[in-house]
Order: C-alpha cells, then structure tokens, then sequence
C-alpha cells in the first residue's frame, strides 16, 4: 500500500504553490497602480491643455457671449414639429436666426486678440472650428426648409464632435456661455 501524505522535507502541495507565483505577479501590479495615483493625484499638472493666460479676453468673451445666449435663448419654440413642411421651414428659419446670433457672438469675441501667445496660438483655432459648427448649423435649416426632418449632425474632428471640444476650450477658459448652444440637439 502506498502513502499519500507528503513528507515533510518534501515539495509544498501544489496549491500552496501556485499562491506563491500569483504573489510575485499580483504586488507588482498593485504597486504600480498605488504609484501611479499618487503621481496623479499629487505631482502632475492640473492645468487645462487649452486654458489661455489672457484672463482679461476670456472674460470680456464671456460677457459677450452670456448676452448672446440669452437673446438666444428668447427665440425658442417649443412647439413639436411633426413632420409638418410649414412647421420644418418655419423651425429652418429659427435655426437660421439663432445661428446668426451665435455668429454674431462669434465676430464680437475674435474681434480682439488675446494678449498671449497661447492664446493668440489656439484662439485662431477655435474660431476655425466654431465656423465649421455653425455652417453645420447652416446645412441642418436647409434640410428643414427642405422638409426633412434629420436629426442634427455635426462634424467630426480625429473621432470628436466639434462641438464637444469648443466647449471643452470654453470650459477650460471659464467661459460657460461660448460653448456651442445644444438647442438642436435631442
């Protein structure tokens, strides 16, 4: 008859071995997540990539387009269009006139440079981008005045809606109201 306990000299049950091997895998792992939010919670910068240092020009565009938004905001329509061609030409038109507002608001903000070099670097940009959102605005009232009632799409830059990264520079601006208004949106 043969034994099965183990000698005690001999090999540890396999078990108890492989608990060992996951140890030599599992600390590394926790240690390199601990450093890594220590690193981030206190060594690495916490300033926002597109925040300009001219705080004089992100606030007076604040004030701009805070006055814009709520002339803006005065044109809204509640109503449900349902498909009706008077209802989408009439809804095209709003959009129109609220666009212009926004351009309006647009003009006035550029109108004066920041004083920064990375302002006057990424400001340029921005305007770029704000442009292609409202000619997106422009495209969705044709297609209303067209009598089709889409949803509305705006562009795509690298995998990012346009309006997704002007807000994130008003946000890291400190300029709530220069982010892109969402009224066409669902």
């Amino acid at each position: 008859m043969t034994s099965t306990i183990e000698r005690a000299d001999g090999p540890p049950p396999r078990s108890r071995r492989l608990r060992w091997h996951w140890a030599y895998v599992l600390v590394p792992v926790v240690l390199a997540f601990a450093v890594f939010w220590v690193w981030a919670l206190f060594f690495a910068s916490k300033e926002a990539i597109n925040k300009i240092d001219d705080r004089a020009w992100a606030a007076r565009a604040e004030g701009i387009c805070a006055t814009a938004q709520a002339n803006r905001l005065a044109l809204a329509d509640y109503r449900e269009v349902e498909g009706d061609p008077a209802m989408l030409a009439e809804r095209g038109a709003l959009v129109d006139r609220s666009t212009d507002l926004v351009e309006t608001m647009l003009d006035d903000v550029v109108a004066v440079e920041p004083t920064d070099e990375k302002g006057l670097a990424i400001v340029p940009q921005w305007e770029v981008d704000y442009r292609t959102y409202l000619a997106d605005r422009r495209a969705f009232a044709e297609t209303l005045r067209a009598g089709r009632d889409e949803p509305f799409r705006e562009t795509a830059l690298e995998g990012i809606p346009i309006g997704e990264k002007l807000a994130t520079f008003a946000g890291d601006n400190e300029m709530p109201s220069c982010a892109p208004p969402i009224d066409l949106t669902n």
